[in-house]
């Protein structure tokens, strides 16, 4: 029975080496995995995983050239105005979603704008929540509000974050407007600084857009009734949304952002009368809870000659306007 127990004490010395020797490698093990999360961390904290991305790809655009895109962002809104010079304006930002602010910032990413400007049109989170990403990655040369603000938690989240940059913030009112250096101007037709409008999606800021002739209107999620009080003013003075030496022009234009997703109080036939839009852009995200668009307002566009285009059927949709000609492109999916 001895000669097991002289091997035993023999072989101690060697195992205690080897059990050194795995301990000294969980150590290092775990050291290198910790490193390597710290760098992704740090690296997550100092470059949003969204600059990561790669960018979306999109023809070269022409000196004179403006286009607009309508991004798809689901049941929310985002449209882009992408002026000659490279400036660029995103009006609303889709309702923060990760597929949204990655897709959205791919898109941002492919343009490269020269400057980025931010407008959101009222405090819906389908319409803000993408703010919030989008002030990660960028620094606004401006930013403008709605009259109207929220009470929802992540509206001050937003609002907190926009009052750490160092950027023109303005609130959009009627007759404030968006100037660029190629001749296009944005003007902001509604809301009156005094009209009182306490319901959100009518405290929507509309939205007029001329450029070479071409002109678009985008509608935020304004109601019927606000369709109406605009056309009525309008009747009484056409030049009654003019500032200064950028004149509004509603009676026929050639771009309409449809309001509120194609919804059945929206899109009226006394507006659709009004403005006969060449082109209707509808908003929405397929097989939405709100039954978007509705039919009777596709009705109602295809009945003034519209042609519909729906981001829920065509994906992201980039209309270009360059020396009067309009040509619309769609992914068409």
């Amino acid at each position: 029975m001895k000669e097991p127990a002289e091997e035993k004490r023999k072989g101690e010395p060697g195992q205690k080496r080897w059990d050194k020797r795995k301990k000294r490698g969980r150590i290092v093990l775990f050291s290198v995995l910790a490193a390597v999360l710290l760098s992704v961390s740090l690296l997550a904290y100092f470059v949003p995983p969204a600059l990561l991305l790669p960018a979306l790809s999109f023809p070269p655009k022409g000196e004179t050239e403006l286009r607009l895109h309508f991004v798809d962002v689901g049941q929310g809104d985002c449209a882009i105005v992408e002026f000659p010079e490279g400036d660029v304006l995103v009006i609303d930002a889709g309702d923060g979603s990760f597929s949204c602010n990655n897709h959205l910032a791919r898109y941002l990413k492919g343009l490269k704008p020269k400057t980025l400007s931010m407008l959101l049109t009222h405090p819906d989170e389908d319409h803000y929540g993408g703010f919030l990403s989008l002030l990660k990655l960028y620094d606004p040369a401006a930013f403008y509000l709605p009259v109207l603000s929220s009470d929802a938690d992540l509206y001050r989240t937003f609002s907190e974050r926009l009052e750490k940059e160092d950027c023109l913030v303005q609130t959009m009112t009627r007759g404030d407007t968006v100037k660029s250096p190629s001749g296009a101007y944005l003007v902001c037709l509604s809301p009156g600084a005094g009209d009182g409008e306490e319901d959100e999606n009518d405290a929507s800021a509309v939205l007029y857009l001329s450029y070479g002739g071409v002109s678009a209107v985008f509608c935020g999620d304004i109601s019927s009734a606000r369709e109406r009080k605009l056309c009525e003013e309008y009747a009484l003075d056409e030049t009654l949304f003019d500032s200064g030496d950028c004149k509004v022009r509603l009676a026929g234009v050639d771009v309409l952002k449809t309001a509120h997703h194609g919804s059945a109080d929206a899109s009226s036939a006394s507006f659709l009368s009004l403005l006969r839009p060449g082109i209707a852009v509808i908003s929405c995200g397929r097989g939405n809870s709100y039954s978007h668009p509705a039919g009777e307002c596709v009705e109602r566009l295809l009945s003034v000659g519209a042609q519909i285009y729906r981001t829920d059927e065509r994906g992201d949709i980039m209309i270009s306007i360059d020396s009067g000609n309009i040509s619309v492109t769609a992914d068409g999916r």
